[in-house]
């Protein structure tokens, strides 16, 4: 969870608990509250996660809760860096930044 407010965060983990789903379930959350370094590599975290448990055979589906939020958090930390903007004062390489990030979330080929 990127951005959001430490209450919903809360909440989700709650439902999660109340269903059993906590043993196979991992939240990475950078609420609304964090620094915006943290909002930036949360998706990245839970990335890394996932696929661990895919490359050691393991089943594995990850969830982006928003990833809009971390390219406001990305924005930030370029402008604060003094990198060019681009449009409405993104940087250019945050539409790359989140193609890369959801292709790591690929189903791969079993040869692979």
């Amino acid at each position: 969870a990127v951005g959001q407010k430490r209450s919903t965060v809360a909440q989700l983990v709650q439902t999660l608990e109340e269903n059993d789903a906590m043993k196979y379930s991992i939240v990475v959350a950078a609420t609304a509250s964090e620094a915006a370094p943290l909002q930036y590599i949360a998706p990245f975290t839970g990335c890394t996660m996932g696929e661990y448990f895919r490359d050691n055979g393991k089943h594995a589906v990850i969830i982006y809760d928003d990833l809009s939020k971390q390219a406001v958090a990305y924005r930030q930390m370029s402008l604060l860096l003094r990198r060019p903007p681009g449009r409405e004062a993104y940087p250019g390489d945050v539409f790359y930044l989140h193609s890369r990030l959801l292709e790591r979330a690929a189903k791969m080929n079993d040869k692979l």
